[in-house]
């Protein structure tokens, strides 16, 4: 259960916080160079990306958009995907439906979400956010890290993600559905 909170400033610290963490607490933390995300009343937090994060998010960003049907949108972090009360998770990037775009935040299910490794957030993108996007019914899920470099591709079936496609360095990582791309790793941690 949530504790009251009296008294609230937006843009600082809530007094008081006890139990699970809401998206409305979440909208009053301050902006602070910090990335805060809930996930089932949990408040996770991590640093700010380092510059090689941005490259690879950048480059990646490049390469979805160029292939991106008309209906669906490649949108970058910071934005949320928050499906209910308690979960608000801020991908690196997302493909999602231009008709599911409108409001402050994205609560529809992303087409796919790619989150870039690094190392404040490798836990919590490979475990606990592989299993949120699962359930959330996000139909892919790409997982990318500088430091190999390497990519993974999940498609979810019945349910779970399943390895689509991987591939490191040099090696392309095709995939044909729901965008059509192939994708080097080494090309996008270049600069």
């Amino acid at each position: 259960m949530v504790s009251m909170v009296a008294g609230v400033e937006t843009h600082r610290w809530p007094d008081g916080v006890g139990g699970e963490w809401t998206v409305e607490m979440l909208d009053l933390l301050p902006e602070d160079n910090l990335r805060y995300e809930l996930l089932d009343g949990t408040l996770l937090v991590t640093p700010a990306p380092a510059p090689l994060h941005q490259i690879v998010a950048a480059n990646l960003f490049r390469a979805l958009d160029a292939v991106v049907p008309d209906d669906h949108a490649v949108l970058f972090a910071p934005l949320d995907w928050r499906p209910d009360g308690r979960t608000a998770l801020e991908p690196d990037l997302m493909v999602i439906r231009k008709n599911y775009l409108g409001g402050q935040r994205v609560s529809q299910a992303p087409t796919l979400v790619v989150e870039v490794l690094s190392p404040s957030s490798a836990r919590i993108d490979r475990l606990l956010k592989f299993s949120r996007y699962a359930e959330g019914g996000i139909g892919q899920y790409w997982i990318v890290d500088p430091a190999v470099p390497a990519i993974e591709v999940y498609e979810l079936v019945d349910g779970e993600y399943v390895l689509l496609a991987r591939g490191q360095g040099a090696e392309a990582v095709a995939v044909t559905s729901p965008l059509t791309l192939s994708v080097v790793p080494d090309d996008v941690v270049a600069i």
